[in-house]
This record gives C-alpha cells, structure tokens and sequence, in this order.
C-alpha cells in the first residue's frame, strides 16, 4: 500500500462520530445530520482538515455534511441528464468530439455540492469492472477525439491501473487528448508522487483540471504537487464552482485566480452550482456571477479570467455567459461598452464594392492602383484625424 493509501485511510475522517470528537457534540449534532450523512458519505482528508480554520469557513460549508441537504425544492437527482447521454456503462458522450468516461468510484474528500453524488462513493454505480465496453465504445466511434477521466477522481486509482487505462487510450488512434478531471491537488498532494509524474510522461499530450474554489486551499503542499504535475509536462487548468458563502465574492475570486496563475494553472471555468438535490443551500443567482466576471475582465490579466458558464439543467452542455457589454448592433455600427462602462463604436466594413460617392463601375479591382498616363498623380489631401473619444 502506497503511502498517500495510509494516510487517507488511517488519518481522514469519515464519520460523524469522529467529526464530532474533533469539534465537538455541541458543533456538531450526530442525530440530525445522520440522514444528510446517508444520502451522501462524508470524508475528509488531513490536508482538507487543516483548510478548516474555523466553524462555518469556506472550508467547513465545502466538506462537513449540513441538515439544509435535506431540503429539496427544485433539485434534481441526475441534474445534467448525464445518465441520458449514456450509451454503455461509465461513457457519457455528450458533445460531438469528446466523451467523459467514469473510472473511479470515490475521491479523496467528498465536496458537499457534487453534481455526482447520486453516484459517487457507491462501488456498484461506477464500477470498475465496466471498463472494456466503455473502451469498445470508444474506439467504435472516431469522432472522439477527446476523453475526460472523471469520477469520483481518477486519481484515486493506483499508478498501474492509471497507466492501464492510459495505454488502452492510446492505441485507439483518433483519440488525441486524454484530460483527467481531479481535485487531489487540493486533498491529497502527496498523491502526486515521483512514479506517477515519471509514468505520466509516456502519454502525453495530458491535461488536468484541478478544482479550487476558495484561495485558501492553495496551500504550500497543493502548490508544490502542482508544481510537480507541470514539470511532468501536463497542461494545468482550473474548474472553479460559484458557491454561496465560499467565494461569491469578486475579491476572492480574484485572489483566487491569481494565485492559480502563480501556481501556473490557467484558470478555466467558473461554474454556476448544479441545480443537483442535496446541493441547493450553495447557489448563488446568476446576476452575482455575472458581477464576479464585469468586476474581473479588463480589471486584471485576461489569463486570469475564466469562462463563466451554466451546465444547462437536462443535459444541454456548457452555456457561457458574459455581462451585457454590446449595448446595439446595426449595419453601420457595434455600440459597446468597455470594462470602465464607457461606450465605444465600432464600424462596420461596408459590403463589397461599395464606397461613398463612387458607384460600382467607378471601383478598381482589389489588386490594380490607378494611374493617369503621362501624368504625375497628386498626393491626396490627408483628411484630419478623427480623435476618437469616448462617451462615459
């Protein structure tokens, strides 16, 4: 057993009991979380814990089981439909050109608000015996050019069923990009050891998208397990979710996204909260992440500035949205504003062959400068220069 195995094993927590000896019987109330605690497991793992400063942080909202899971009022089991685009076991194939593809069946630290919990924790609901259809499927379909790992967290499983699969992928010859979907940079980093980031390397190109939600959990040790994961040569990225009371705030999304930029993570998505059952008590309204997006693009680096988009309830995709910058568009002009709220036009090119006051005929082609014979030709008349202002 691999040292990252004890220590998740020996030293998380993963019982009621157990949470309650840590903070106490009156902080936390067995009997009334019991029934949040079976609808959904609860672990947290040592580097989790130590994320936890106080009762009711951002932290403690992500991980520690509330009786406002109970409470159910436009929630949906399976939210994203994904079981509906399934067409064999752990395959959900959505889009055109890319599949997801559950391999594990657990992760490290349950997070509270996951899309998934209808299935995570639960052996027999992604299973890992189901593997050889999901890769039957694949290489039947060459329009998948693209293979997310997910889960649970693919890194949950040991390096030599990771590099199983990996190998698998890869002698399917039009998959191009294996990206594995994980959040044990943030539980567990000692999980990113030497052989890992040594195995890795035979399979690129590799893509991981992390998850952070909260700059706090950008800890010394995430931040070197990242490290360790961009020296391997995996492209680094970011899958942030919007959560009431964690990080509904632009400044700290805004730290947040800087930290991710120093740790080398290219900050990717800013989701809203799944409209999933169990989860509800973590959304925010839309208009507030509009707010984080308008108080983050122009106002810092444009790497440091995610999509934000809705994973559209009933299983409709990823729709990004922005705040309402184009205020008219009309066949002479874009009225816009900036990131300051000013307004700016912008001309439209006029249709070909068309110039005021010339008529069609008049034109030159495209590739013919015209001369009079014998005569030298005038420089025109510059035209003063517009100088362009904006309207506040």
């Amino acid at each position: 057993m691999s040292e990252w195995q004890k220590t998740l094993r020996d030293e998380s927590i993963a019982s009621l009991e157990k949470l309650a000896e840590k903070f106490g019987h009156d902080v936390i109330d067995v009997e009334a979380l019991t029934p949040a605690f079976d609808n959904f497991q609860m672990r947290i793992t040592p580097a989790a814990l130590e994320q936890i400063k106080e009762v009711g942080d951002p932290m403690w909202l992500q991980y520690v089981p509330r009786v406002e899971e109970l409470d159910i009022v436009d929630g949906v089991i399976d939210s994203l439909d994904e079981d509906g685009d399934s067409p064999v076991p752990n395959i959900t194939h959505r889009y055109p050109d890319r599949a997801l593809f559950l391999v594990s069946p657990v992760c490290a630290t349950y997070c509270r608000f996951c899309t998934r919990r209808r299935k995570v924790g639960d052996p027999e609901k992604i299973s890992l015996k189901e593997y050889e259809s999901a890769f039957q499927y694949l290489a039947a379909h060459p329009e998948i050019r693209d293979v997310i790992l997910s889960g649970g967290d693919p890194m949950m499983l040991s390096d030599s069923r990771l590099e199983y699969i990996f190998q698998r992928l890869r002698a399917i010859p039009h998959i191009e990009i294996i990206r594995l979907g994980s959040r044990i940079t943030s539980h567990l980093p000692e999980r990113v050891t030497p052989e890992f980031c040594e195995m890795v390397q035979k399979y690129h190109p590799i893509f991981m998208n992390t998850h952070f939600n909260h700059p706090s959990e950008l800890t010394p040790a995430a931040v070197a397990a990242l490290d360790r994961l961009s020296r391997a040569g995996i492209s680094l990225g970011c899958q942030t979710v919007l959560l009431k009371g964690v990080n509904d705030d632009p400044k700290v999304m805004m730290k947040l996204m800087h930290e991710l930029l120093k740790a080398r993570v290219r900050p990717y998505y800013i989701y809203m909260a799944d409209q999933v059952a169990g989860g509800e008590h973590f959304r925010t309204t839309v208009q507030k992440g509009l707010e984080i997006i308008q108080a983050l693009r122009g106002w810092t680096s444009g790497l440091a500035v995610p999509q934000f988009v809705i994973d559209a309830p009933g299983g409709g995709g990823k729709v990004p949205l922005l705040p309402e910058y184009v205020q008219e568009i009309t066949e002479d002009e874009v009225v816009f504003r900036n990131y300051e709220g000013k307004i700016f036009r912008y001309k439209q090119p006029r249709p070909d062959g068309v110039e005021t006051g010339t008529s069609t005929e008049e034109q030159p082609g495209p590739d013919i400068v015209p001369i009079e014979i014998g005569k030298v030709a005038k420089k025109r008349d510059k035209a003063p220069k517009r100088r362009r202002t904006a309207i506040g």
